[in-house]
């Protein structure tokens, strides 16, 4: 046993030293420039995925992006934020806050130039930035790029649920900003970089309601510090921690001050408030619900957290509270609700891939391991640095610059390349009414239409500017009795036909699998006037003025 163990020893030192000491050869200049790098094929796969591949339909699977659309092009028309409705029938000049409106400016003026081809590339362009980014991180902090790659895979493939060209995604951008600024401000002593998130806090509060999370962030990075300065024993480590926290009390200070610097000031604060707050929209809207773990995005998502809780197995005594806290906080959100796993994802990939790599270093010099055991995790760790240098090393980008500027132009060609075709950018007609709207145009029907929340905004983008629709997705507009009732018309609770009496409803718009059609169908005053099995449009016999 004793002259087995040495030999297995000799034959690890063996294998350390014949791997420890292979000089890294460099590569030359024109190579680190042209190779792609695998960030550059992250980003690549998913911006042409996005922009000429099958997934394109997926940006424009929501409707509120049309409505987004006409909001910017209508600042730009009218050089003034919106306080008031202008877009439904049922609510006319009501208070309306439209936190978004600085990414409904950059959407209008992009569709003015480029059409819905644009919109499509600037959406997959952020999509494909986030997650190449988040890779880019994940390795340089963990040198392990294989384990960094698989978790940010899994990432994609979960996040892929909200692939929508909506405003959330910069908050998946300003999320990965706020963590590298709050980590290497905590881990490095970087303190300066903490006052750029005020900066960048001007910008999220007027693009997307999703800047609470930075706020969130702040906050658990200043709880961290608190917690070390309380449990640290050395006298420097609790001077360390309490610098931290005096740091982060004041970059969060400054940051929440600079959330009122929005159109509607502190009244955007009591808005969200009572949005945020209402236990009905939490339980009635689709993305605020808990994710369905039937999905196959869900199911990635699972994986995530399954590897997730693994790390926090195997570093229990290692982990810093700062990192426990974002991971608690990101199970947490992404649990509550569906539309939260992006966020989730993102935080849980640049958290957990350090706390695996830091597993598999310790695995490699563990005596209690066997000594084969020893050899593989040895291995692994060396490959993973010269990968690591490798992917480090490859700075050009060509290639996902090349792909960027022809894109662009040919977005600016009206998606053509020559007289090639390669863009065309629509709504699509098996999940929205097109053919429908087709109908409505030359029949001048422009208003008292009931329609689905989820129609609303293509009927907005489509008919509008003088069509105005029922309702469409800005639940919070449109508040909680008025949704009650919409929610009373489409599963035709009691009470349903005074709903549609009270607002003067002359035509119902809807798919024909509702109740709601069949309904109809069987009342003398309603007739159908027009079916295309994606969608039915009915008129009131005897129409209300």
């Amino acid at each position: 046993m004793t002259v087995g163990a040495h030999s297995g020893s000799s034959r690890v030192a063996e294998v350390r030293s014949a791997i420890g000491t292979v000089p890294a050869r460099p590569s030359p200049a024109w190579f680190r420039a042209l190779m792609p790098s695998i960030t550059d094929i992250i980003f690549l796969l998913l911006l042409l995925g996005l922009t000429y591949g099958g997934l394109q339909q997926r940006l424009l699977g929501d409707a509120g992006t049309g409505w987004h659309i006409r909001n910017g092009q209508h600042i730009l028309a009218t050089h003034a934020i919106p306080h008031q409705d202008s877009f439904s029938y049922t609510m006319p000049g009501r208070p309306w806050f439209a936190w978004e409106w600085l990414y409904d400016l950059g959407a209008g003026i992009i569709y003015s130039r480029m059409g819905l081809n644009g919109v499509i590339f600037f959406s997959a362009l952020l999509i494909a930035g986030v997650f190449a980014g988040l890779f880019r991180k994940a390795v340089a902090r963990n040198r392990y790029p294989l384990m960094a790659a698989l978790l940010v895979i899994l990432a994609i493939f979960a996040s892929s649920i909200h692939f929508l060209a909506r405003p959330h995604l910069f908050t998946w951008a300003f999320t990965l900003i706020f963590w590298d600024i709050l980590e290497s401000a905590s881990e490095r002593g970087w303190w300066r970089r903490l006052y750029w998130l005020p900066v960048l806090m001007l910008v999220w509060v007027n693009i997307h309601g999703g800047f609470l999370v930075g706020l969130a962030l702040i906050g658990l990075y200043f709880l961290g510090a608190v917690w070390e300065t309380i449990t640290a024993k050395a006298f420097e480590e609790r001077a360390k921690a309490r610098t931290a926290a005096r740091k982060l009390e004041i970059a969060g200070l400054l940051s929440f001050l600079a959330t009122l610097v929005n159109p509607y000031g502190y009244k955007l604060w009591l808005h969200i408030y009572g949005y945020l707050g209402s236990r009905f929209y939490m339980n009635n809207i689709q993305e605020f619900l808990s994710p369905n773990f039937h999905g196959a995005a869900e199911k990635f998502f699972a994986a995530l957290l399954l590897l997730s809780l693994l790390a926090l197995a195997v570093n229990r005594s290692r982990l810093r509270p700062s990192h426990l806290l974002v991971i608690l906080f990101s199970v947490y959100t992404g649990l509550y609700a569906a539309r939260n796993i992006p966020i989730a994802c993102i935080l849980l990939v640049l958290t957990t891939t350090p706390l695996l790599a830091g597993a598999v270093e310790r695995a490699s010099a563990a005596e209690e391991l066997a000594p084969r055991a020893r050899a593989l995790f040895l291995r692994w760790k060396n490959f993973a640095v010269r990968m690591s240098d490798m992917e480090l090393g490859l700075r050009g980008h060509i290639l996902p610059l090349a792909a960027v500027a022809l894109t662009f132009v040919v977005c600016l060609n009206g998606g053509r390349l020559g007289a090639k075709p390669l863009m065309q950018a629509h709504f699509d007609g098996k999940r929205f009414p097109v053919a429908a709207a087709d109908f409505l145009a030359p029949h001048d029907i422009r208003s008292q239409v009931f329609n689905p929340d989820y129609w609303g905004g293509y009927l907005i983008y489509r008919l509008g500017p003088d069509y105005k629709v029922f309702m469409d997705d800005r639940h919070d507009f449109y508040g909680e009795p008025f949704v009650r009732d919409y929610i009373k018309v489409k599963n035709i609770q009691p009470g349903w036909q005074e709903v549609l009496d009270k607002n003067r409803v002359n035509w119902v718009l809807i798919p024909p699998e509702w109740a709601l059609a069949n309904a109809l169908k069987e009342l003398p005053q309603w007739r159908a006037i027009y079916d295309d099995h994606r969608a039915i449009l009915f008129a009131r016999v005897q129409p209300v003025p």
